[in-house]
Formats: structure tokens, sequence, C-alpha cells
């Protein structure tokens, strides 16, 4: 990591110089990876009416052209009906053909939520699926404490009356699991789709969700090509409002759409607010010293040496997720 010439830290760094060369750059990148290195003749999406995903697809209809591409939508029970809403606009908007598979009978299959849910009942034994909602997330901010980050698991009744405890590890791996049954469903069902039509699966993820390990390995990490995984995503933002994408999109705030109860991705994952976080995974990542940094964000110097540690570690631990089959 590092650059061998640094430029002076600022809270404008990320900001593209050209946004419209960055744009066909990534373009021409795309249509050769599809066409000459992958030999396919289009491209496949799944569309959740999130930022990234959106651009994604803003992206291929200029790689490949809208008749080139099958954008899908992905649904289960606990999907709130906005990401169907805003997924269908973004397509109508950009020309792509869209398809709903819904995932919920092979879920159930799966037994994903009789699992997920025999874990928070180990917590809260008065839980029922049919009367409450459910999330979990981080319950302590490791970010300046320089200690691994806790689980937690809320439920939530009819009447919205909140209740959390801290989740034991074997019932937070179990949750885990049982939950990542959605991404790996919906993996299988865009190469199904990419296999009859000939085409690539595009990925979606964008860098901090590649890096900081926020992905599901053989789930959404499951792609042919991710062409937004290098973007920041107040880089990503940036693009969103270039191409064009609606601003009912570009206004939502990013949840991970997993559990029933809504949550934003920092509230499960980040911890910090992604504006935040961009400058200061790129000034880790480019070795700025905590001291060159802490006067431009206002933060403390030995919080953003803590900020590190913590960045380090989901570097470290989530590495698995990042690795190939390894081979003999």
């Amino acid at each position: 990591m590092g650059n061998k010439t640094k430029r002076p830290f600022t809270r404008n760094i990320l900001i593209f110089d050209n946004i419209k060369s960055e744009c066909d750059k990534i373009v021409s990148k795309l249509r050769d990876d599809v066409y000459h290195r992958l030999h396919r003749t289009g491209g496949v999406i799944g569309i959740s009416g999130g930022i990234d995903s959106s651009v994604t697809l803003a992206l291929s209809v200029l790689a490949f052209g809208s008749e080139k591409l099958l954008g899908v939508m992905l649904p289960e029970k606990d999907s709130s009906s906005d990401s169907a809403k805003y997924a269908q606009k973004l397509a109508d908007k950009f020309g792509v053909k869209a398809i709903t598979e819904n995932i919920t009978a092979a879920l159930q299959g799966f037994n994903c939520y009789t699992r997920r849910d025999e874990a928070v009942k180990k917590v809260f034994p008065e839980y029922n699926p049919s009367n409450h909602k459910m999330k979990i997330g981080i319950r302590n901010s490791g970010l300046l404490t320089n200690l691994p980050p806790v689980f937690s698991v809320t439920i939530i009744d009819e009447n919205g009356n909140e209740q959390t405890k801290r989740l034991p590890v074997n019932e937070f791996r179990q949750i885990e699991a049982a939950s990542n049954f959605k991404q790996r469903c919906r993996m299988s069902m865009l190469y199904y789709h990419a296999e009859c039509l000939h085409y690539a699966v595009i990925g979606t993820p964008n860098k901090h969700e590649v890096e900081q390990g926020f992905f599901v390995k053989y789930g959404d990490g499951g792609a042919d090509v991710m062409p937004i995984g290098h973007l920041y995503k107040t880089q990503v933002y940036q693009l969103a409002n270039f191409l064009g994408i609606p601003q009912e999109i570009i206004d939502r705030t990013p949840t991970t759409d997993t559990y029933s109860a809504e949550q934003t991705q920092e509230e499960f994952f980040y911890q910090l607010p992604f504006q935040q976080m961009d400058l200061l995974w790129y000034a880790y990542e480019n070795n700025y010293l905590p001291e060159e940094i802490a006067p431009v964000m206002e933060i403390k110097a030995e919080h953003i040496k803590s900020i590190f540690t913590n960045f380090n570690r989901k570097f470290k631990t989530t590495e698995y997720l990042r690795m190939a089959p390894i081979r003999d």
C-alpha cells in the first residue's frame, strides 16, 4: 500500500478531477473484460434500488447497450417493498429489461428463516417472527477502543417496543450463516440467467465492501467482474449524479435489506458515516500519519490511530472472504 508521492491530505482528495474520463475508463475496461476476457455477449445484474447496483447498471448500459443487459430483482419476504419500486424505476430510466425472481420459497427450502429464528429465540425466548421484527448490529463502537466489535440482536414488537441484548458468538454465527443463504440464492439465480443468455454476471460491490469484507463469499461476492470495486462510496455517488441515477435512489439511505427490521449499513457493519470513512480509509491505505489527518478531519490523532487499528483488523480478519480456492 501507499503512493510514492502523496498529495496533501484534504477533504476533497477523493473528488474526481475529470469524472467523464473516469467513467469512460470504467466503461472501456468493463467492455473489454466481458467481451474479450470472459467471451460473453452481455451482462446480468442484480438490482435492488441501491446506489451501487444502480451505478453499475448505468455503467453497463454505456458498455453494452440496454438491449444486452438483464436486471434481476431478487426479493424475499424480509425485503423492503421500496427496493423493488426503486429497482424498477432504475430499469425503466435506462431502458433495461427487468424481471423479478422471488427467492422466498428457496430460502424456506433451506430452512433459512427457521435456522435464523432458532438462534434469536435462544437470546429472546419470547421472540415470534409472526409479530416481531429483528436485526443484528454492532453493540459497542470498537473504533475508538481498539476492541473487536461485539454484536447485539434487537427485536421489535407490533407496538414498536424494542429490546436489545448482546449476541453470543454461537448465535451470531448461526444467524449470519442462515442469513447468508439469501445472498447465495441470489447469486445462483443470477448465474442461471447469465448462462441461459451467455452473459456475464456483473457484480456491484464497492471498494469498502470488497476490502472491509462486507459481502458474502460466493454470494454477493460471486460475480465475473466488479466494475466499481475500486471506488469509494463517495465516488460512487459522484458517478451516480453524473450518470443521471434517479434522485430518489441517490437520496436513499444505504441499508442491508437483510433483516425484517430496517437497518443501515453503518449500524450493522461500518460504524462510521461513509463520507468520513472514505477519507479515513484512503488515508489508512496511503500511509498518511494521524497527525496529518487530525486537523483536516477534526478528529483527535489518538482516535484516528484506533480507527486505523480497527481498519487493519477488518482487512486481516476478512482476508478469507477474498481468497480464491487453494489449489495444490
